[in-house]
């Protein structure tokens, strides 16, 4: 598969992502407004918020004062806990809708798999979807057990399945179960949000191709087939996050980077919801 920077993953509804994203998760007014602005000048059209982040309103402004048509940017964002059900959800979406002030959602997501509403909000969300006030309707943190769940249910198969992703949490099983149902996986942190960055290991085959390590881990869930979005609000590394389209990680080199999984995690764990 080659791939450009302007290269877009079709999600199961034919609906295209751009597979190279910038998220903006605890992220500042200032920082939104700014990072946002630098990535869209330098060429990302794929901006990663939610609820939780407090920071949907300056995400929609940056891209308002950048001047791009807004089909050419794909927005996502994400409902929180405390908005599930059939009644809060549909309004918790209204109000992104509302602070973004793009018109539409691109993607919108359930940010995590609540125990005993979660299946309440995705019906909720469905005539959201229908209603055509977001292109694409997905899930995040959901593992196999929560998909599973779902797809017996639904009728309508996720979008995309926003998860920790990186060779040091190697989610192959979800991986291969998302790809064999249609649902685009889609990596948050995948830069372990800087932990493992100095690994000996990763530093070892980031200094073979003349990368920088956070390069080797983009070109790395690229090459899985996977949407990330590495957050940054320094202007250097969102331009340098871009910059792996323009060389290839070998099989062999594929494959040591999957022996890193030691199921470490950056941040949260949904494996124990039930």
């Amino acid at each position: 598969m080659s791939l450009t920077f302007g290269s877009k993953a079709k999600l199961n509804n034919g609906v295209e992502i751009p597979w190279l994203g910038l998220g903006v998760w605890q992220m500042s007014t200032k920082e939104t407004l700014e990072a946002v602005g630098h990535a869209l000048m330098v060429g990302y059209r794929h901006i990663d918020t939610a609820t939780l982040y407090g920071n949907e309103s300056e995400v929609g402004e940056a891209i308002r004062k950048s001047g791009i048509p807004r089909e050419q940017v794909f927005v996502t964002t994400k409902l929180w806990n405390n908005d599930h059900g059939k009644d809060r959800a549909p309004r918790a979406f209204e109000e992104s809708l509302k602070e973004l002030n793009l018109g539409y959602i691109d993607l919108y997501l359930i940010h995590w798999p609540v125990a005993g509403l979660r299946n309440e909000t995705w019906d909720a969300l469905l005539k959201v979807y229908k209603d055509k006030k977001c292109r694409a309707l997905g899930v995040s943190n959901y593992t196999i057990k929560h998909l599973e769940e779902l797809l017996s249910r639904s009728e309508l198969v996720p979008a995309v399945n926003q998860v920790e992703f990186h060779p040091f949490l190697f989610q192959r099983e979800l991986l291969d179960f998302c790809k064999k149902h249609g649902i685009q996986l889609e990596a948050y942190s995948p830069l372990t949000k800087g932990k493992r960055l100095k690994d000996p290991e990763l530093v070892e085959v980031a200094i073979k191709y003349k990368r920088s390590t956070a390069q080797i881990l983009i070109r790395w869930a690229l090459q899985h087939g996977i949407v990330l979005i590495p957050k940054s609000s320094t202007p250097k590394r969102i331009e340098e996050n871009s910059k792996v389209f323009d060389f290839k990680i070998s099989d062999k080199d594929m494959g040591f980077l999957d022996t890193l999984h030691e199921n470490f995690r950056a941040t949260w764990d949904p494996s124990e919801i039930p």
